[in-house]
């Protein structure tokens, strides 16, 4: 879901124009969704291991945190720090995206996050590929 939100990603924002709303929109939307296959990956990671946040107050933001962090004998770290601060960004955009229902969006911040995106991809991919060598995954 990942790797399919991401080519929906670069679809949408290839040529975004800070004058056209609806292409604007739609590479925000492809943002917002991308934070979601992640956190949906997070929240997995979280579940298998029973590393559950049972208060739901900030929920978002402590599973961010938690997946940055080794639970000793239980599971390695599965984000590096400089991942982690490049999806807290994306959290925060995904979160004002969310509660933008009369705002516009605002193209340089929305190419602020694509810029986060973008670099997050090849991170993602190795942390998710140390985690399960740690774990001693084929």
């Amino acid at each position: 879901m990942i790797d399919e939100t991401y080519e929906k990603l670069e679809e949408r924002a290839g040529d975004v124009d800070a004058d056209d709303d609806a292409r604007l929109e739609s590479a925000a939307y492809q943002l917002h969704n991308l934070y979601n296959a992640v956190e949906d990956l997070l929240r997995l990671v979280a579940t298998v291991f029973e590393n559950q946040i049972a208060d739901t107050g900030r929920w978002h933001i402590k599973l961010l945190r938690r997946m940055s962090h080794q639970v000793e004998g239980v599971r390695p770290a599965l984000l590096s720090s400089e991942t982690y601060r490049l999806l807290d960004g994306l959290r925060s955009f995904r979160r004002f995206f969310r509660h933008a229902y009369t705002t516009s969006i605002d193209y340089d911040l929305l190419i602020v996050n694509l810029r986060k995106a973008r670099q997050v991809k090849p991170l993602l991919e190795r942390d998710v590929e140390k985690f399960l060598e740690q774990l001693g995954a084929p």
